[in-house]
């Protein structure tokens, strides 16, 4: 490979190739390096812009936030972890934005980091897709369904690669990654229900107005959703160390129920071998005022019960089978009986994508030409599990999916929750 350029340019033909492991990372040429742009640089972009400065094989060449405090912060984040290996001993080849749009318009970027609230995913994907940007994005993927299928078809469009930040995937432990291999190769024989232990649905938001703070851009900050007021728990001020509670509010994100359940739904999915389908029952609880307790019903008969549990029977995920059952969180897998995970795997049982890092594994596809351990499909099809509970619980009755045509059956009330109006500008076609 001559340069970075003829060698992105050649990645289409690779696809055949294995991945290229990590160990690559040391040999890796500056005219190799992708250069990369990040979109949204609050605490998890900032996590993930910390990872990627310590990657040899990348470089961080713009950064982008409607807040002047984080923008700044990523900025001299960048300058300083550069400026530590430089000659001169500094470093002033980051470029900054407070629109994504101009950050995508730069031609020397290869790829983009999207970190934003849920309600600013898609679009930022869209239009990268489009710029032919390789894409790592947050989950959950989307704030509704119809959106994410519109995303995956323009990522299939433009062939590039994308990452969903499913990271349960890859790391923690492997806890996740053992307990999928032991399902697929029948340790607890035939799976018969699921228990996903996640918070509650999102609710409106009712927060009261404040006065915007100076460097933030409020507009943008709330962008294709309804206009509202400021409020500091939905945009901190400044640079700061948690997760923002926009998280909550359905304007915004489909509560704690997708928050983290975009990670443990998708790990039932993928033991499940459901990565591009879905339930074809949501079946809300009798309590009309219960957040807990909503059944998904595959085709198959297997029931997944959202946070419903029995005595000491718990964890992040629960496989309940034929003969036995894996309990599953980040700290750790466990097996009921024991001997369950007590022999191991060998090379000829069924195994998952090899990966031990999220970013690494999006970034060796990029290398190869070849799919992510969680692609825009996949990330959709888990998305769509959060967004399909939360209108169970707002519409409290019994419904039908058809995960093949993504609707809901004749049911046109409910499938008007399968999208919303885009507030102006930002609707694209």
């Amino acid at each position: 490979m001559s340069n970075r350029r003829s060698f992105l340019q050649t990645t289409s033909c690779l696809a055949a190739l294995p991945l290229i492991r990590t160990s690559v990372a040391n040999a890796i040429a500056p005219s190799d390096r992708l250069n990369i742009g990040f979109i949204g640089v609050g605490k998890m972009g900032g996590g993930h812009l910390g990872k990627f400065l310590g990657n040899e094989q990348v470089r961080v060449v713009a950064v982008c936030d409607v807040v002047k405090e984080r923008l700044d912060h990523a900025k001299t984040m960048v300058e300083k972890r550069y400026g530590a290996s430089a000659k001169s001993g500094e470093y002033r080849g980051v470029k900054t934005f407070d629109d994504f749009r101009d950050l995508l318009a730069m031609k020397e970027i290869d790829a983009v980091v999207i970190a934003t609230p849920d309600h600013w995913h898609t679009i930022p994907c869209i239009l990268a897709a489009r710029a032919g940007k390789h894409i790592y994005c947050e989950k959950p993927l989307t704030h509704n369904i119809a959106e994410g299928r519109k995303l995956v078809d323009e990522v299939a469009q433009a062939k590039i690669v994308f990452q969903t930040g499913s990271q349960q995937r890859s790391e923690f432990g492997g806890h996740f990654r053992k307990a999928v291999e032991y399902i697929w190769n029948g340790r607890i024989g035939e799976v018969k229900r699921i228990r996903i232990g996640v918070g509650g649905p999102a609710k409106p938001c009712d927060l009261p107005t404040e006065e915007v703070p100076t460097g933030t851009d409020w507009d943008f900050w709330v962008g294709p959703a309804p206009l509202r007021g400021y409020n500091e728990i939905l945009c901190p001020k400044g640079v700061h160390n948690h997760f923002p509670l926009w998280r909550s509010y359905q304007e915004f994100a489909g509560g704690a129920l997708a928050d983290m359940g975009a990670h443990h739904f998708d790990i039932a999915q993928w033991a499940l071998k459901m990565d591009t389908s879905g339930p074809a029952k949501i079946i809300p609880p009798d309590d009309k005022t219960a957040e807990k307790g909503l059944r998904f019903v595959y085709k198959n008969g297997v029931e997944m019960i959202h946070n419903s549990f029995e005595g000491d029977i718990k964890a992040d995920c629960v496989f309940e089978g034929t003969e036995g059952m894996i309990l599953v969180s980040r700290g750790g897998i466990s097996s009921r009986p024991s001997s369950i995970l007590e022999q191991p795997l060998n090379e000829n049982d069924k195994h998952v994508m090899p990966s031990n890092n999220h970013h690494l594994n999006w970034l060796e596809a990029i290398q190869a030409g070849a799919s992510t351990i969680c692609s825009a499909e996949v990330g959709h099809r888990s998305a769509s599990i959060c967004h399909l509970a939360n209108i169970g619980y707002r519409l409290r009755r019994e419904l039908s999916w058809d995960p093949g045509t993504e609707k809901f059956v004749n049911d046109s009330d409910a499938n008007k929750h399968l999208s919303r109006e885009v507030r102006e500008p930002w609707k694209i076609v």
